[in-house]
């Protein structure tokens, strides 16, 4: 499908060029002086900032838990009904264009930016959790901690991704537009999306692109700093977890200078490596038979409960709704415009149904296996009698409860020291996906803006990140990413229709030719 906009747009048109930058006027000007409001508040009066930011969790979970949940059913539902139609045969980019990446670079790059730091911080944690207090009153079962964690890292969560990417795909490739959210509803508003209207959909991606990536990097460091305190002694305080921030956001900008295939295509293929390393180790070290049975028991779970799990009507089990399921809906939809972006520019030549499934079925079955490996050896640990695991859980450090479990094995040192690692690796490549996806976006979608101005971005999502940590922790993290994932709820649920209506434009015009 090749239509093009009436009025000619170009990537940029509205750009101003300061001191040699290429900046999207309304875009960039609102987007990062609000960004700046806002962390200036948060550090001039912290002590506030902690009790607004737990006021507000609050009243977003109980309020707009129905929103959440009933969205995250309708991306999958939409994702799941496209794969079999013969809109799933539509090629991003044309009938001619065939994929620039292999199906290994693509999706090393798809899950370093899609879920890294997060199979760290709650690979061991949150299996334990809901292990201690199964949701929908259930009894404690191995294999039902797995199936309800994969419940907030499976299908649901990539479903909103691939509408994200398919969108974003869709409209560079296929309407040639420029790549931002904005164009992904041009085959429903046309032109008017170049006005007010796109302004506002790009200064939204742009906030919960920054504020997801800060919640993910927040989290990160959290880690870090526990594996740090757990192996040297060094305290995991505030001023550690700012050091570290600023440090790899230093390791960061080497990388965003690089670019895509010097920077994020390498570290994303060591990541890989070392992810799989780790695994391939504690699921040797554990008791591998067990957790290789459990695979299978743990996915059948998962699909008989992904029903009751998805319903929120006269759910007992408020606090894993509200604590778990709708943060776990608010974060992913929070990266959406990140990581969407981001999938969007690896995944030139493939066709629709080879994006979508490839990004539901995938991830899932890799996931199956990390959370069933050590989700489960830190169950089976605790169920021995060995101490640690579920006293750093209970005790609210679920950032120590991956270094409670590796002790427990052999060599625990050196795991350790390759886990801190890979969470510095998972960080870089997280951090450097988000600021290509955000200096794109405040370009006007040029997809080759001044690299000063990927350093800015960088620069300043470490200091968001900064600011939340400091200014009221994990909780201050959790409503970051429910705050922004709100109205990108609303933006995506719209896309689907516009999704649905190119597509089937696209598939018109080819049966035609």
């Amino acid at each position: 499908m090749t239509i093009l906009p009436r009025t000619g747009y170009k990537a940029g048109r509205d750009n101003i060029r300061p001191f040699g930058l290429d900046i999207h006027n309304p875009v960039f000007v609102v987007s990062s002086l609000t960004s700046i409001v806002f962390v200036a508040g948060a550090l001039l009066f912290r002590d506030a900032a902690g009790g607004i930011f737990e006021a507000l969790y609050a009243w977003l979970t109980s309020t707009f838990d129905w929103m959440f949940m009933a969205a995250a059913n309708i991306f999958l539902l939409f994702c799941l009904a496209l794969l079999p139609t013969r809109l799933g045969r539509i090629r991003l980019g044309g009938p001619d264009a065939r994929p620039e990446y292999s199906n290994w670079s693509w999706f090393a790059m798809l899950f370093a930016a899609g879920i890294g730091i997060g199979l760290l911080f709650f690979g061991v944690a949150e299996p334990v959790t809901h292990f201690l207090n199964p949701p929908l009153g259930m009894e404690a079962a191995e294999d039902l901690a797995v199936a309800a964690t994969l419940y907030h890292w499976g299908l649901h969560g990539w479903a909103i991704y691939a509408v994200a990417a398919l969108a974003l795909a869709f409209a560079a490739y296929n309407l040639r537009l420029p790549m931002s959210l904005r164009s992904a509803f041009y085959p429903v508003l046309g032109d008017r999306v170049w006005g007010r209207f796109g302004h506002v959909v790009d200064i939204l991606a742009v906030f919960a692109t920054v504020f997801g990536l800060a919640t993910s990097l927040g989290l990160g460091v959290e880690q870090m700093a526990a594996g740090l305190d757990h192996l040297f002694g060094i305290p995991a305080t505030d001023a550690t977890s700012v050091l570290l921030i600023a440090v790899i956001t230093g390791v960061t900008l080497a990388s965003v200078i690089l670019g895509m295939d010097r920077g994020v295509k390498r570290l994303s293929q060591a990541n890989m490596v070392l992810a799989l390393v780790l695994l391939a180790f504690v699921l040797a070290a554990g008791p591998t038979l067990d957790l290789l049975a459990g695979v299978a028991r743990s996915l059948g779970r998962y699909v008989a409960a992904i029903g009751p799990l998805s319903n929120w009507v006269g759910r007992e089990d408020l606090h894993f709704v509200h604590d778990w399921t709708i943060f776990y809906w608010a974060w992913w939809l929070s990266w959406a415009p990140c990581v969407g972006m981001f999938i969007a520019r690896i995944s030139r030549g493939r066709t629709v149904r080879s994006l979508v499934g490839g990004m539901l079925v995938v991830p899932l079955l890799l996931e199956t296996l990390w959370f069933n490996t050590f989700g489960g050896t830190g169950l089976s640990l605790h169920l021995g009698g060995a101490p640690g695991i579920v006293e750093a859980v209970q005790g609210g450090q679920p950032e120590l409860a991956l270094f409670r479990m590796l002790e427990l094995l052999p060599l625990a040192g050196v795991t350790s020291v390759v886990a801190i690692a890979l969470v510095i690796v998972f960080f870089v490549t997280s951090s450097d996906s988000g600021t290509l996806v955000i200096d794109t976006i405040t370009a006007g979608g040029k997809l080759d803006a001044p690299v000063a101005q990927r350093v800015f971005w960088c620069s300043f999502v470490g200091i968001v990140a900064m600011t939340l940590l400091v200014s009221g922790g994990l909780r201050a993290l959790q409503t970051a990413a429910l705050t922004t994932g709100f109205p990108i709820t609303l933006i995506l649920v719209a896309l689907c229709y516009s999704i649905w209506k190119g597509l089937r434009s696209a598939g018109v015009e080819t049966r035609t030719r």
